[in-house]
C-alpha cells in the first residue's frame, strides 16, 4: 500500500458520517407508506422513481432514497467527508484502489459525489457540498437546534444510525475500508485460523457506521440491512407494536446485542429489504487509542446479549435475494 493510501489510517478521518443510503424496491408504493405511515420518516423530495427522505433530527435533505426496481437491494450508500479537501485527498487514494467510477454531479440533496465500488462490489460515494433540510411552516420545531418537529406519527425515527453490507470476504473489506477511507475498527468476530466474519467501523465518535459480516451463501455485493435510531429501548418497544398493529413481519428481537450493545428490532420492509429499529444508547467512541474488542465463535454462538440465539435466516437472508435462500 502506498504512502499515499498510508494517511488514510485512523485517526487521520477525511469521513464525517454515513450520510445516505438507496434501496432498491419492487414495490416503491408500498415500502413508500412503510417508511412514512409506518417508521415516521418525512418525505424532502419525490421524482418518477425515487423518493427521498428522512428522519426528523437528520439535518441533510434526505438519508434514504427509495428506488423503484425489480428486485430489492442496495443501490448505493454515501458518506460525507469533512471537507473540500478531504474530499480530494479521498479521490486521490481512491483512484489508487482501481475501484473508481468517477464523478456524479446531477444527484438530488448534495454537490458532486465521487463513485468507487468496494472490493465486494457494493456501490458508494463521498461528497462534501450538501443540501441543509429548511422546515416548512408544518414541520419547523419549537427548538431552533432540532431539524424539524417530532412527525406525530409512526416508529419516531430520529437519524440514520449505520448500514450493514454482506461480503463474501469480510478481511478484503476491513482492509479496504481502514486503508482507502480511512475509518476505525471498533470490534470485530474472528474464528479458529483467523477466519473474518463480521467487522464494526467508525468514522466519528459513534462506535460505528458501517458493520460487514459474511455472506454465508457465499454471494458478492449484497445488502444486510440499515437501521435508523431512536431516543430510548421503550421507543424500539413501540415500534415492535406499530408494526405489530400494521402487518409488518418481524423477523427478530426486540432485544440486545452482545457486539456493541444496541437495543434493536429487525423488521422486513414491503420491498423485501431487511430494516432494523434501534436504540445505540448512550455508548461512544471517545479513547483515542481503542483497541478493537475480538469476539470468538465460542462467544457468538452464545447468542445475543441476553441470550436470544440469532434466527438462522440473519445469516443467509440479504438483498438482491438468491433462488437458494428464503426469508
Amino acid at each position: 500500500m502506498s504512502e499515499e493510501v498510508a494517511l488514510g489510517a485512523w485517526p487521520y478521518c477525511d469521513l464525517a458520517h454515513l450520510a445516505h443510503v438507496e434501496l432498491l424496491t419492487p414495490r416503491l408504493e408500498e415500502s413508500l407508506r412503510f417508511f412514512t405511515e409506518v417508521m415516521g420518516l418525512i418525505v424532502s423530495e419525490s421524482t418518477a422513481s425515487s423518493v427521498y427522505l428522512r428522519g426528523w433530527d437528520d439535518y441533510e435533505h434526505h438519508t434514504l432514497k427509495l428506488t423503484a426496481a425489480p428486485k430489492p437491494g442496495l443501490g448505493h450508500f454515501a458518506f460525507r467527508v469533512r471537507s473540500p479537501e478531504a474530499l480530494k485527498r479521498r479521490v486521490r487514494v481512491l483512484e489508487q484502489s482501481g475501484l473508481g467510477q468517477g464523478w456524479v454531479e446531477d444527484e438530488r440533496g448534495h454537490g458532486p459525489a465521487y463513485r468507487f465500488r468496494t472490493p465486494d462490489g457494493h456501490l458508494m460515494e463521498l461528497y462534501y457540498e450538501t443540501t441543509w433540510y429548511t422546515p416548512t411552516e408544518a414541520t419547523r420545531p419549537a427548538l431552533k437546534n432540532q431539524a424539524s418537529r417530532f412527525p406525530g406519527q409512526g416508529a419516531n425515527l430520529r437519524r440514520l444510525d449505520h448500514i450493514n453490507l454482506l461480503a463474501s470476504d469480510v478481511r478484503a473489506m476491513r482492509v479496504f475500508m481502514e486503508g482507502y477511507l480511512g475509518m476505525k475498527v471498533t470490534e470485530q468476530i474472528v474464528f479458529s485460523g483467523g477466519d473474518e466474519q463480521g467487522v464494526w467501523l467508525t468514522s466519528n465518535n459513534k462506535t460505528y457506521d458501517v458493520a460487514i459480516t459474511k455472506d454465508h451463501l457465499g454471494a458478492k455485493g449484497r445488502f444486510h440491512h440499515c437501521t435508523y435510531a431512536v431516543d430510548s429501548r421503550e421507543e424500539v418497544l413501540r415500534a415492535a407494536d406499530i408494526c405489530l398493529e400494521h402487518g409488518v413481519r418481524i423477523e427478530t428481537g426486540p432485544h440486545k446485542h452482545a457486539i456493541q450493545q444496541t437495543f434493536f428490532l429487525y423488521v422486513y420492509e414491503p420491498g423485501g429489504n431487511r430494516f432494523e429499529v434501534a436504540s445505540p444508547g448512550a455508548r461512544l467512541l471517545l479513547a483515542p487509542d481503542w483497541r478493537p474488542i475480538v469476539w470468538n465463535e465460542e462467544e457468538r454462538k452464545k447468542g445475543q446479549a441476553w441470550g436470544l440465539q440469532t434466527v438462522p435466516t440473519f445469516h443467509t437472508y440479504g438483498t438482491p435475494p438468491l433462488e437458494t435462500q428464503e426469508a
